[in-house]
């Protein structure tokens, strides 16, 4: 899910950075609205970004190829809008650690990965009531791998139609290939966030509670 460097025009990545800048800056300043203390849940958001980090070093065999964790929906579901700059925090050590994405593309794969998240976040807390806890986790998990997988589908043919590339039928099959894989990815993240969702309820509820929404 990470786009690699050279990979996007100029155009593209650069407007990658200006979204991410935008988004960032909406995300501190509503946590600087909503919470009298806005360094309380640094400690929450550093080890979930940790928890992101190593998920990429997780790969999951998805024949004919494999995937890793995302965990954006987790993200979404427990730091609410501090999940966008978690993942961009994140997403840099990953390109400067591992080689995943790069420096050119961090802002737009930090928008692939966090505006799904902040949907995720939402989804879960706009359904809770309806569905209960567990399942909006699981929904909220499970929306934030296919909606990264749709945008990282428009990005590349975006890319490509930009560079008058026409996407042939093999590429757009394989991209549909990519999109169907992580179909099954989105199950295994919807049941592993609704896990995680109903053992931190269990055993520290004020981290799911109406004081840490934001």
């Amino acid at each position: 899910m990470h786009i690699s460097e050279g990979l996007l025009p100029a155009p593209l990545w650069l407007g990658g950075y200006g979204l991410t800048v935008l988004i960032t800056g909406y995300s501190l300043g509503r946590l600087q609205r909503l919470e009298r203390d806005p360094r309380r849940p640094l400690p929450k958001a550093a080890l979930l970004t940790a928890a992101f980090f190593v998920a990429s070093s997780i790969h999951l065999p998805f024949p004919p190829t494999s995937l890793h964790l995302l965990l954006n929906g987790l993200m979404g579901v427990l730091l609410g809008v501090l999940a966008y700059p978690a993942i961009l925090v994140g997403l840099f050590f990953q390109a400067v650690a591992f080689g995943h994405g790069g420096l050119t593309t961090l802002g737009i794969n930090a928008a692939i990965l966090g505006i799904p998240a902040l949907l995720a976040g939402g989804i879960f807390q706009a359904s809770r009531r309806r569905l209960g806890t567990g399942w909006a986790a699981f929904w909220a998990g499970a929306a934030g791998v296919v909606l990264a997988a749709l945008l990282f589908y428009g990005v590349v043919l975006a890319a490509l139609y930009s560079e008058g590339i026409p996407s042939t039928s093999a590429e757009r099959l394989a991209l549909a290939g990519l999109m169907a894989a992580h179909l099954p990815l989105a199950g295994v993240e919807g049941l592993f966030t609704r896990w995680v969702v109903l053992f931190l309820q269990r055993v520290q509820p004020q981290l799911l509670g109406e004081d840490e929404k934001l």
